[in-house]
């Protein structure tokens, strides 16, 4: 089963975490996609600063989509990044989740969701 792996932090709760400590949780992340390798279906990405987003919003009353500087989302936390993996169960991908090396950062998470299969429903 596939599912996406959200790598979510909160940028005020990293801001007092020293640049020391949050290299050597980061030096932790390389060995982390070591171990898991064999789990991952495509390279994932981590993405840039919420300050580099663009989002095409909801039409306007006028029925035209809406271009906004900044992310869609007026959430706390950011997505800093993203992987998918192609595990047998949730299980497992919880297990890969509470072995993220962010997790020991204070306002960091994994937010897991199942990847939907439109692939029979395409029509070739």
């Amino acid at each position: 089963m596939k599912y996406v792996l959200m790598y979510t932090s909160t940028p005020e709760l990293m801001a007092d975490v020293p640049a020391e400590r949050q290299q050597e949780v980061y030096q932790a992340i390389y060995g982390w996609f070591g171990k898991y390798a064999d789990s991952f279906a495509d390279g994932g990405a981590e993405l840039q600063e919420p300050t580099t987003a663009t989002s095409v919003k909801s039409a306007a009353a006028d029925g035209a989509p809406v271009v906004v500087d900044g992310p869609f989302s007026e959430a706390k936390e950011s997505i800093g990044g993203f992987s998918v993996v192609d595990v047998d169960d949730l299980d497992v991908a919880i297990g890969m989740a509470k072995e993220w090396p962010m997790l020991v950062l204070p306002g960091c998470a994994v937010e897991i969701r199942p990847i939907v299969d439109h692939s029979d429903d395409m029509p070739m």
